[in-house]
This record gives structure tokens, C-alpha cells and sequence, in this order.
């Protein structure tokens, strides 16, 4: 089956990469992969107006960080280039060519004045316009008089009067008769096809096995399936997935804001957890498991899953997904992913990391893993290394310190870190084992005070993994020093002195 199963994605760089475009090329990517077969990519650039070289490179470099290589393509090549459509214009020329000469399609002089008339009045009498075949009836006499005129045509398709049925992979059978479209132009005045045109010449050239592509497409289908006809081509397979919305029920567009593949990138979304994200959005894991890698994916993908029903897009579902799949990264790979971050914010040096820099930072990603959603969340989370704020606690944390025995435990604790190696694994829970047993004091009364000595706050991240790299940070050149765990219950220990000679 492999070798027969030929899938495209054909985005037009108007630009940046939508996420549902996305998901549409996630899910061709998926079901190549599942049955060994080839994803082509194709630009389709017709629309000279709004393509540009810009948002080709954007879109190419989307895909890549996603992780979906493309078997043929621009970059890449293949036996079926070349993959841009306006480098494919002989072939649409060939074409049209095929169906004049064997009276399929005929030139259209119609304005775009006369046309407007006859749709504004189809509207008034509350009917579907439809081109009326007008230039059809024209004999050789009338058209060429009216190419003497110099009327640039559009050429028309000759649509037969009957019912379209194929069977869709997601929707199942679907019939639409062509008096609902009628005669539809194939190419414009200038020649340039239209996408219609194109995109079956295209895929039939390509050997395209399946068209898996967007809701927004199926009434195409019907025109795409009569002009294959015509031109006695294959029809593919086609399955039509369901529309993303928004979560006010609409299309999911700019309206929900920057819905674009590059925007959650700048976010901090990793590029396995969008497309995990984005895989869930129209179709469902017979077990229903939700984390996967894309190669997870690519075993358990089949069409026959993928809804009917739209898919409401949900970010904070895809910031839970991408949570789970910053959790299985390694420290390495994780402090690699956040350093740009804590640059930008100042917080370590630019540029290449030093080596021990670099060393401490995996110790700080091991603290972030299980604490944000987003790899920029690491500014934020990363804060209480730089930060210890006293005066700036919250109510929580002033009343833990006024407690009977949160001093006695504090000032316990100061004189046990005073020489103390925090780097050392095991020190910090030794050094609190020691103040147990020289206090008496235990469970939250023990634990809580010391939180609030270390951090000013009564909550954060594991006190275990935190003080090591608050050890090890604080002895690193650092454009902001890192304040060290000895350093920070000293002051704890001045901070509740003040207090008492102020009451």
C-alpha cells in the first residue's frame, strides 16, 4: 500500500502558518507515515499579489520546526516537480489546451459589469447565481468577432447537468449536483489558472493519492471531481476535516488573536506539544491517550477517527499537553530551550554559555521541568533565584514567621548553614534532620518557616532541588547575581530582629 499512498500539503505564502493549516499538514504527514507512503509539498503561489519569498521561507521553516519533513518538494525535489505552481504554467496551458481541443471548455467574454448584474439579480429573487452558460451557445462567428474586439476570455469548463457523488474518508458518501455551480472558469484574462484548475492538474500530475484537506474546501470537490473527468485523470480519495473554531463558536481566525504557528512558537510551545495539541483538534486516540510524540502518533493515526464534528480550539488544553511534554525533556535539552529566555530577561550572560554556566543551568531546568506550561514561563518561575523580597511578602508568609517557634527553627537552621556545602546532594536534608532533632519541632511547623527563610514566600518550587543551585549559583559570575541559601536566612534572621525592636 505504501508505494501507492501519495499525500500533498499546499499552503499559499500569503503568511505565516495557520494553525489550522497546520493541523491539516500534521494529519497528511501522519498518514503518510502510517502507511509508508510520500508527503509532497507543493506551493501553490498563483496569487502574485499577496505570495512572497518571505512567507515561503516562514512557512518552510514552520513545518521543519514542527518536525514534518516532506518526502518531495521545494528543497527537496522529486520525480513530479517542480513543486510551485508558477513554475507549472506549461502544464495548465497543456491543459486547458486538451479540453478546447475536444470542446470541454470554451472562451467566456462576459464582463464582470454583466456578470454583477446577473448575481445581484439572482440574489433579489433569492436564488443561488450561477453562470448561465451564456458563451457557451456562442457559434465561431460570435467569438471570433469577439476576440476582434480585443476582449481578453476567461475559459470555461463545460459542467454536464448531473449529481456529483464521492465517498468522503471523514464524512462519508456526499452528492451535490452541479446546477449549483455550473460552468466555473478555469483560467482568468491573463491565463493564470485558477485554483480549481490547478490544483486537480496538479495532484493528478503528482500522482496524489488522497486529498486530506479542510471542511472549507468540500464544496471544491464536486467541481475539482467533473474537470478530472474531462480530462480522464484519477480521482483520489478525498477526506474533508472538520473546521477549527474559536472558543466563542467561531472560525478560529485573527478575531482569537495571533493563530499562527510562528506566535505559539514565540510563546514558548514546544514544537511536540503544538503538534500534539493540534493532532487532538478533529480526531481521537482509540485509547484515549493524549501525549504523543509525532512517531506515537504516526502509528496510531487512521481517517476513519478524525470527527465530523468541529473541533473547538482550547490553549489551555495545549499549554496543559505542552506541560507534559516539557516533563519528558531531558535537563540538557530543556536548559538549551530556556537559556535564550533568561538572557533576553538579563539573568545569565549572552552568547555562549560558559562552561559552568552552562553546568548550573541544567541544575535550574531540573527545578523548572514540573513548573511551567510555556518554556518562557522559566523567567518567571526561574524569579526566586534572583529574588528575595522580605518587605515584599505576602500575608501567607509574614504569618508563617509569626509563629511560636518559626524564629527558634530559623535561627537553628542559620547556624547550621553557616559553612554548610548546599551544592552537596544531601546537605540541605541533612542540615534540616540536624535542626529537627535540636528543636524538637517537626512537619510543617519545621518545614514551613524554613520555606519562607530561603524564599520569602510560603510556596514555590522543592526546597531539595532549589537550594543546591541556589548554592551553586551564587558562586557563579553572573549578570545578576544568584543570592545563596546562607546569605538569604541571615537576613531572615536581621529581618525578624528589626521586627521585634520595632514592636
Amino acid at each position: 500500500m505504501g508505494d501507492n499512498i501519495r499525500v500533498r500539503f499546499a499552503p499559499s505564502p500569503t503568511g505565516h502558518l495557520h494553525l489550522g493549516n497546520a493541523r491539516t499538514a500534521i494529519f497528511n504527514w501522519l498518514f503518510a507515515r502510517k502507511h509508508g507512503g510520500a508527503f509532497v509539498l507543493r506551493i501553490e503561489d498563483t496569487d502574485q499579489v499577496r505570495s512572497t519569498e518571505a512567507s515561503v521561507a516562514s512557512v518552510l521553516a514552520d513545518l521543519r520546526w514542527l518536525g514534518l519533513e516532506w518526502d518531495e518538494g521545494p528543497e527537496v525535489g522529486g520525480a513530479f516537480g517542480p513543486y510551485r505552481q508558477t513554475e507549472r504554467t506549461s502544464l495548465y496551458r497543456a491543459a486547458l489546451q486538451r479540453l478546447i481541443d475536444q470542446n470541454k471548455a470554451y472562451p467566456c467574454y462576459c464582463s464582470q459589469e454583466e456578470l454583477d448584474r446577473l448575481r445581484h439579480e439572482a440574489e433579489a429573487a433569492k436564488r443561488t447565481f450561477t453562470y448561465p452558460g451564456t458563451c457557451r451557445r456562442l457559434t465561431p462567428e460570435e467569438r471570433r468577432s469577439r476576440g476582434a474586439k480585443g476582449l481578453e476570455p476567461v475559459f470555461r469548463l463545460c459542467v454536464p447537468p448531473k449529481s456529483v457523488t464521492f465517498q468522503d474518508a471523514v464524512r462519508g458518501a456526499v452528492s451535490i449536483h452541479t446546477t449549483t455551480f455550473g460552468d466555473w472558469v478555469l483560467t482568468r484574462p491573463d491565463g493564470s489558472p485558477t485554483y480549481n484548475f490547478a490544483v486537480v492538474v496538479d495532484d493528478a500530475a503528482m500522482r496524489i493519492s488522497h486529498v486530506i484537506r479542510g471542511e472549507d474546501h468540500l464544496s471544491n470537490t464536486p467541481k475539482q471531481i467533473v474537470l478530472y473527468e474531462a480530462l480522464g485523470l484519477t480521482i483520489p480519495a478525498f477526506a474533508h476535516l472538520p473546521m477549527i473554531l474559536g472558543p466563542d463558536g467561531s472560525k478560529l481566525s485573527k478575531r482569537h488573536g495571533d493563530v499562527s504557528v510562528d506566535a505559539f512558537r514565540a510563546k514558548g510551545m514546544l514544537a511536540s506539544g503544538l503538534a500534539n495539541g493540534l493532532a487532538l483538534l478533529g480526531w481521537s486516540d482509540e485509547e484515549e491517550r493524549e501525549i504523543f510524540t509525532l512517531e506515537e502518533l504516526a502509528g496510531r493515526f487512521e481517517l476513519s477517527r478524525v470527527n465530523k464534528s468541529a473541533a473547538v480550539f482550547d490553549e489551555a488544553k495545549l499549554r496543559h499537553i505542552n506541560r507534559e511534554h516539557i516533563k519528558r525533556l531531558g535537563d540538557a535539552d530543556l536548559a538549551r530551550l530556556i537559556a535564550p529566555c533568561l538572557q533576553d530577561a538579563g539573568r545569565i550572560p549572552t552568547g555562549v554559555l560558559p562552561e559552568d554556566v552552562g553546568a548550573w543551568l541544567s541544575g535550574v531546568a531540573a527545578l523548572l521541568r514540573n513548573r511551567i506550561e510555556l518554556i518562557s514561563d522559566a523567567v518567571a518561575q526561574a524569579a526566586v533565584l534572583w529574588t528575595f523580597d522580605l518587605a515584599g511578602m505576602d500575608e501567607e508568609a509574614r504569618s508563617v514567621l509569626s509563629e511560636p517557634q518559626a524564629e527558634t527553627v530559623i535561627r537553628a537552621f542559620t547556624e547550621r548553614a553557616r559553612g554548610a556545602d548546599f551544592a552537596q546532594p544531601g546537605t540541605y536534608r541533612e542540615v534540616v534532620t540536624a535542626v529537627k532533632e535540636t528543636t524538637k519541632v517537626k512537619g510543617k511547623a519545621l518545614f514551613h518557616p524554613i520555606r519562607v527563610a530561603l524564599t520569602a514566600s510560603a510556596s514555590g518550587p522543592d526546597l531539595e532541588t532549589l537550594v543546591p543551585v541556589l548554592q551553586k549559583g551564587s558562586l557563579l559570575s553572573l549578570p545578576e547575581p544568584v543570592i545563596g541559601p546562607a546569605q538569604r536566612v541571615e537576613e531572615t534572621v536581621h529581618f525578624l530582629e528589626d521586627r521585634s525592636e520595632s514592636r
